[in-house]
Parts: C-alpha cells; sequence; structure tokens
C-alpha cells in the first residue's frame, strides 16, 4: 500500500493554494482560446500597491528604477497614464501604440489643468526596447518587466484569445499580423527569445498623487481599452486619429539603416542608403552653385572699370610721390615767380591758358 507523501518544510509543494490576494486574478484553466476572461475591474488596494512598488522595471541600457517611482517621483507629472502591453514583438500592442501616439502628444498631456504622463511597460527584454520605440514611433518612456510580476500583482491575466471582434484601431488583418509578428522576431536575431511571454496581456492604469483612480485589464490579447475612452478620462476630446501610414516594416527598415538590424550591430562600411546618398547629392550640388557665384562674380570685377581722379591740392594735381632732395635743390635754383606756360588747372577743375614767362637770367 503505498503511502501519502510527507511534506518537507521548506522544500517547493505542489497542488498548494496560491496566497490570496486584493485583485482576483484567474488562473490558465479557464482556457486560451474560449473567448473573454473574467478579469476584475477593481482597482488595486493600498495593500496591492504596497507590494508591487518595490518592484523593478527596466530602461533600454539596462538599469533599473522601483515601479513607484514612475507615479510618485518629485520631476513626474501628478498624474500619470501606465499602459501595460504585451510582448515587444505584439503587432496588435504595436499598432495600438501608433494609434494611441498619433491622437495624443506629450504636448496635449500637458497642457491639461491636470497635467499628466504616460509611460509605457512590457514583458520583454530590455534590449528590444529600442526597437520597440523606433517601430511604434512612441514618444513616451517604455520601460521592460520581463519577471512578469508587476503584471501578476495587478491583476493582469494570461490568454491567447483574440477576443469576439477587431478593435478599431487594428488595421490589417489577423494572418498578417501574425506573420509580420513573426517576421519581426526573425530578423531580431538572437533577441527573438527576449520578446516576452506570448500569453501574457496588459492593461491600464490611472494614478494621481500616489493612488491608483482608473484601471482596465485586458480580457483578450485585443482588448486594450478604446482611444476615445482614454482621450476621455483625460479630459481631452474622444475622438481617435488613425494612425500614420508608416508602418512597423518601414520603422524596421529606418531602424537597420541607423546602424542596427533589430539587435544585431551594423556591419563596417554599411550606410545609410537613398538617405546618406540625398544627402551627399544635396552637399554636392549646393557646393557647385556656390562655385558658380564666386566664379562670376570674379569676372564681373575683372570687366568692371575702375574710374580714379587724381587728387588736388590747391589747384594743382597732388604728386604721386614725394620728390627726393636733389630736385628739390634742383627747384630752388630757378626762379619760377611765374608758373611755366600751358594748362594751369583751378580749384573748379577748368583748364587755363597761361602765358609764357620770359626765361630766368643766368
Amino acid at each position: 500500500m503505498a503511502s501519502e507523501p510527507v511534506a518537507t518544510p521548506g522544500a517547493p509543494q505542489e497542488n498548494v493554494a496560491p496566497e490570496k490576494s486584493d485583485v482576483s486574478k484567474p488562473d490558465d484553466t479557464q482556457g486560451e482560446f474560449k473567448g473573454d476572461l473574467n478579469v476584475s475591474t477593481a482597482l488595486p488596494t493600498e495593500e496591492d500597491l504596497k507590494k508591487c512598488e518595490d518592484l523593478v522595471v527596466l530602461d533600454n541600457k539596462g538599469s533599473s528604477r522601483t515601479f513607484k517611482s514612475l507615479y510618485t517621483a518629485d520631476n513626474t507629472a501628478p498624474r500619470q497614464l501606465i499602459i501595460f502591453v504585451r510582448h515587444f514583438f505584439c503587432g496588435n500592442c504595436q499598432e495600438y501604440l501608433r494609434t494611441l501616439c498619433s491622437s495624443i502628444t506629450p504636448e496635449d498631456l500637458i497642457s491639461l489643468e491636470k497635467p499628466t504622463f504616460i509611460t509605457v511597460i512590457g514583458c520583454g527584454k530590455p534590449e528590444l526596447i529600442d526597437m520597440y520605440v523606433e517601430t511604434t514611433g512612441c514618444p513616451f518612456p517604455v520601460y521592460a518587466d520581463p519577471s512578469t510580476k508587476l503584471y501578476d500583482a495587478l491583476g493582469m491575466v494570461r490568454t491567447l484569445d483574440l477576443g469576439p471582434k477587431k478593435p478599431e484601431y487594428i488595421q490589417s488583418g489577423m494572418l498578417g499580423g501574425a506573420l509580420r509578428s513573426i517576421l519581426q522576431g526573425l530578423k531580431s536575431g538572437k533577441n527573438a527569445i527576449n520578446g516576452g511571454s506570448f500569453k501574457q496581456v496588459g492593461g491600464e492604469f490611472m494614478f494621481e498623487h500616489g493612488k491608483a483612480t482608473w484601471c482596465h485589464r485586458m480580457r483578450n490579447t485585443r482588448d486594450h481599452a478604446g482611444i476615445p475612452e482614454i482621450k476621455g478620462i483625460l479630459g481631452l476630446d474622444g475622438t481617435a486619429k488613425p494612425p500614420p501610414k508608416k508602418t512597423w516594416g518601414s520603422g524596421l527598415k529606418d531602424f537597420a539603416r541607423r546602424g542596427s538590424s533589430l539587435g544585431r550591430p551594423a556591419k563596417e562600411g554599411e550606410e545609410g542608403n537613398s538617405s546618406e546618398s540625398k544627402t551627399k547629392s544635396m552637399t554636392g550640388a549646393k557646393e557647385e552653385t556656390q562655385g558658380s557665384a564666386l566664379k562670376q562674380s570674379s569676372a564681373a570685377e575683372e570687366l568692371t572699370p575702375v574710374e580714379t581722379t587724381p587728387a588736388v591740392v590747391h589747384g594743382e594735381p597732388a604728386s604721386e610721390a614725394p620728390k627726393t632732395e636733389t630736385e628739390v635743390r634742383s627747384a630752388a635754383d630757378v626762379d619760377v615767380e611765374h608758373p611755366v606756360g600751358g594748362e594751369q588747372v583751378d580749384a573748379t577743375g577748368e583748364a587755363s591758358k597761361v602765358e609764357q614767362a620770359p626765361a630766368a637770367k643766368a
């Protein structure tokens, strides 16, 4: 007869009920493809926030900061909207951020009666943050929680269900979005496995003066809060602008041109393709235009005659050079009481005849 297992103190135990939390979170046994999950709509309590306030998030350089500092630090806005997205290769979340950022700008948030800011957190590794920002065009700070401890503490769930219908912020088809996500992961090289858990979904949380005032937890992989709802809560008009035409693919190409291919360092000798070529062409054209202008200016200076008028001092033209001592003595030996015959220029510049004076006696 088999004996029942005896629990050993300090050893990990299976099938042990987890500790209760103020935020109810359904487990994965509800099913991954069986429709929306029944998530909690309750705000995180003070006890819930105490459990996660010291958990850390990482920036693009791997530097850490506490979760609490995102919404309570001195240099932060008094109201913070923190958006939790899925893995960094999720095309649905990328489209959500593109639509959000085209509808809500940092200038819009700062100009509100209650100055507000937005922070984004993903469940992948921090090495992919730069790629994510480049792909989405997100102007707001992006952090990583690869441990997903924050997701768990705030009651967010795991599922692969797409939900009953496609939300307005998604412009592409399901198959196309899935293929782009796979291609994006393949192009990232060794970082393909660092995007984060595919099952983890996120949500949106509003904090004011250190307390949670509004929240929305995703029930499926496409269940982010609608842009009109977000704008209404923030105090902006409730319309959502369509995302720009630029897709993640074009953002991926731009990122590669700037010296990296989704985590791959640029090879020596790679150039910025059309962007750099255009810059060189414009620079060459500008230098050629400037050179042509200088040549024309020089030619004009050579062809333009310069008129010179001899200076007149006391009715006589000024000498071009001072006389030498010998010339002065020679002039002193000759009596020149009267000017020599010829033309004399008066002060008005007119010439007048002067009669020939008798030669001086020796």
